[in-house]
This record gives C-alpha cells, sequence and structure tokens, in this order.
C-alpha cells in the first residue's frame, strides 16, 4: 500500500479527490478515520446478518473499492454489488483492483446528486456526504430514500461535529493527537485542514438524524461513535 504523503508539501489548491489522492488513499482512510477497518466490518457484518442472492448494495463514494471488495470476499450468496464515484481516477484504481481479484463488481463514474436510485436494498455512503454541499444533502438524502426497496438500509459514516463548543474543540485535539501518533506531522495535519476548509461541511449527530427523518425513514439509529466520528442506520 502506497503510503500518504499528499500534504507532506505545501498544497496550492482545495482538497479533491485527484490521481495524487487516489494513489493513496487506502493507506489515508486507514490513517485518517479512526477505526475505519473496524467500522466496515461491522457494517458489512450488518449487510450479510440478511444477505440472499439478488440482494443490492450500493455504495455511494466508492473510490477504489476496498469496502465492496472485502464485502465480496465474505459473502457467500450472490448479492448485487455496485459502486458509484465522480472521480476518474479512483474508478481507475477500483476496476484495476476489482480485474486483479476476479470481482464481479458494477461501478460507474456517476454523481451521485442526479444519480437514478432504483429497487436498491441498501445504500452505503461511507464519510460521503459531508462532502455534499449542505444545500443538497436533503434533497440526495430523499433520492436515496425514494431509491430504496421497503425496508431498505441507508448505512452511513460522517464527521460530526458538537454543539457545545468546547467540547467539539477538545474533540478535535483528541482527534489531532490521534494523527500524529498515526505518523502525521503537525505541519500535514495543518495543510489538511486548511485544504478541507468549506470542502467537508460537517453537521451534527441530531442534524443528521433529523436529515434522515424529514426525508421519510422511520428508524435511524448509531451504531458506532468514536469521538467525532460517527455511524448511523436509517431503515425506509
Amino acid at each position: 500500500m502506497e503510503k500518504d504523503k499528499v500534504f507532506a508539501t505545501k498544497i496550492e489548491k482545495k482538497f479533491e479527490f485527484d490521481e495524487a489522492v487516489a494513489s493513496v488513499f487506502d493507506d489515508m482512510l486507514s490513517r485518517s478515520v479512526p477505526f475505519y477497518d473496524e467500522v466496515r466490518k461491522l457494517i458489512i457484518s450488518l449487510i450479510l446478518s440478511e444477505q440472499k442472492d439478488g440482494k443490492k448494495v450500493l455504495d455511494l463514494g466508492s473510490s477504489t473499492a476496498k469496502f465492496l471488495l472485502d464485502l465480496h470476499s465474505k459473502m457467500d450468496t450472490k448479492m448485487l454489488l455496485k459502486g458509484l464515484d465522480n472521480s476518474p481516477a479512483m474508478l481507475e484504481r477500483a476496476q484495476q483492483k476489482c480485474q486483479a481479484f476476479g470481482a464481479d463488481i458494477s461501478l460507474e463514474l456517476a454523481d451521485m446528486l442526479t444519480y437514478d436510485y432504483k429497487d436498491e436494498d441498501v445504500i452505503v455512503a461511507n464519510y460521503t456526504l459531508q462532502f455534499i454541499r449542505p444545500m443538497h444533502r436533503l434533497e440526495l438524502i430523499k433520492k436515496i430514500y425514494d431509491g430504496l426497496n421497503d425496508d431498505g438500509l441507508f448505512i452511513f459514516s460522517e464527521k460530526v461535529v458538537f454543539e457545545d463548543k468546547r467540547l467539539d474543540k477538545q474533540m478535535i485535539d483528541i482527534y489531532y493527537d490521534y494523527k500524529k501518533r498515526q505518523g502525521y506531522s503537525e505541519y500535514e495535519i495543518a495543510q489538511k485542514r486548511e485544504a478541507l476548509e468549506n470542502v467537508l461541511i460537517p453537521f451534527t449527530i441530531e442534524e443528521n438524524i433529523r436529515m434522515c427523518r424529514d426525508a421519510g425513514f422511520k428508524e435511524v439509529d448509531t451504531i458506532f461513535q468514536w469521538a467525532n466520528f460517527v455511524t448511523f442506520v436509517a431503515k425506509k
């Protein structure tokens, strides 16, 4: 796995999922997102608990297809797996990996805001909604809700903020200490923070839950949280 050094030198642009990021994205996720591997395993276990032939699983912002490949390797039914991403560089990496593993996974270059969601059983979005402009986020969740079958699940993970500003600052500091323990320098952390400003816009836990309920979801729960990283399950 190529090591993430994207922010080791000065960056002159806002964060984007280009070739430089795609080439190190798996390492970036495992070192930047606390318990990312455990969360992925948790979501996969949840999906596998009700797996069956023909069940459709759609991953939004599928990046290098790591989640879908892990799910594919563990399923013992013929579920239909598909990934959407709007980054050609990410999709190219994903296609190479799927081909190398001989995995039957459908991948599509698409904008999740305009994609035609239809007859989906499970839709997954891991740390994806936070990159959608807030004014468009509820519209997207409504499209996802409409595109799910009855009792369908929308499983998503997000970085969150806290209403209590002091607590929010403490959680951010704890997170930055975590990143330092993963080998990132203070310069890299500062560079990434600047690049993500006004690109990654997190909601509170309550705002994420309310957004799902406003879209029509009847049940919304959290199944994982570490500081300001949370995984939600919304049931239609």
